[in-house]
């Protein structure tokens, strides 16, 4: 069976990023790699079209002090990808990302209203797919703070020493990052029945700006002062906290130690307190490595008792590893592994290596969400 060929123009971007890692999980698709100086490059934008099945467009310019210039910006990316399909003769599905600012009287929510239109056009002229996606305001790990979302803003700040402030404490209506790029792969797998109406894409949760900021106060002093994971069955709440984490400066604020008590009967360590998930326990041979995999949702913590540990982090779609060393002879400590990032940990020591593990979720089977890839 062919695989699906798919690109994203805007592919380094939030969303990008994450479809982009998404679809690197799934057997039956063949990521078609862009790059944003295509749209500099007649000639490759025309090969990247002519190479894809599916193109999802979520290029565009968010913000600007002229907002001529986002107009002027985003309505440009369509007319190029528009004049780059008629070209070669492509008709990929194109999924359009769009904004519930299109009813809005902005010149950013007229463009995206106008770029929908005119991609549906094409697919008119041409018999061929487009999907208007109107989409709600996303949140996620990574997101850029001071641009991609309020609650990057939050998280960054209440990371870094800052109280955030809110300037009108109205409702909000959500979509967590994965929770989109599900969507988007569902309707690449099912195109509408009638492409020419926009889809309404779902949100997830409403609530109020003030209630998402007391959540994540509480992640700051529960979690980062005291170490104490939060209740995580409730789904935002669990996606909360992982978009919380990935703003925390792993580099400086792990590994961190824990409290060891001994008496004549031996040691005794509190690994973690927890709201859900479970705990697990492991022994390890000297040079032995366990690991190398990521989660998309699990928050998972490895907790070294005994021995010595070399604990390695990296990013997906980075090359950056991060390493950490725990001697539990010396003092216990811990890290935790953020959501997208893959690792492992091995018995640097000559004795055998005592690790406590927890993680969010009870064993699945059949709904791992663990995926391999060395760090």
């Amino acid at each position: 069976m062919s695989k699906i060929k798919i690109g994203i123009t805007g592919q380094a971007g939030f969303v990008g990023t994450h479809l982009f890692n998404f679809l690197g999980t799934q057997d039956s698709i063949e990521r078609v790699e862009f790059k944003d100086e295509y749209f500099q490059d007649t000639k490759k934008l025309e090969t990247f079209v002519s190479s894809c099945d599916a193109i999802v467009h979520l290029a565009a310019m968010n913000r600007h002090n002229d907002p001529q210039v986002i107009y002027n910006t985003n309505i440009g990316l369509v007319v190029q990808l528009i004049a780059a399909c008629e070209k070669t003769g492509s008709k990929p599905h194109v999924l359009f990302s769009s904004s519930t600012q299109e009813e809005r009287d902005n010149l950013y929510g007229l463009s995206k209203k106008e770029g929908r239109q005119l991609l549906e056009q094409w697919a008119e002229r041409n018999n061929a797919i487009c999907s208007g996606l109107v989409i709600p305001n996303v949140f996620g790990p990574y997101g850029l703070p001071f641009y991609n979302s309020f609650i990057a803003t939050f998280c960054h700040q209440l990371t870094h020493g800052e109280q955030p402030k809110i300037d009108t404490d109205g409702e909000v209506k959500l979509i967590y990052v994965g929770e989109l790029v599900d969507e988007i792969w569902y309707r690449i797998k099912e195109p509408f029945q009638n492409p020419d109406i926009p889809y309404f894409v779902p949100h997830t949760k409403t609530i109020k700006v003030s209630q998402v900021l007391s959540l994540l106060e509480g992640y700051k002093t529960n979690y980062i002062e005291h170490g104490i994971f939060p209740d995580l069955s409730n789904t935002f709440e669990r996606n909360l906290f992982n978009t919380f984490v990935c703003y925390i400066d792993h580099k400086n604020y792990f590994p961190q130690p824990l409290t060891q008590h001994a008496d004549d009967r031996g040691i005794f360590v509190e690994t973690s307190k927890v709201g859900g998930g479970q705990n697990s326990f492991s022994t390890t041979i000297s040079g032995i490595t366990r690991g190398n995999h990521f989660h998309t949702r699990k928050a998972e913590r490895f907790t070294v008792i005994k021995g010595k540990a070399k604990l390695a982090l990296r990013k997906i779609g980075s090359n950056e590893v991060m390493e950490f060393i725990i001697d539990g002879d010396k003092q216990p400590g811990y890290v935790d592994m953020p959501i997208w990032m893959t690792h492992n940990i091995t018995n640097i020591g000559e004795d055998m290596l005592y690790t406590v593990f927890w993680i969010s979720e009870h064993y699945n089977p059949e709904d791992e969400d663990t995926y391999f890839e060395k760090v």
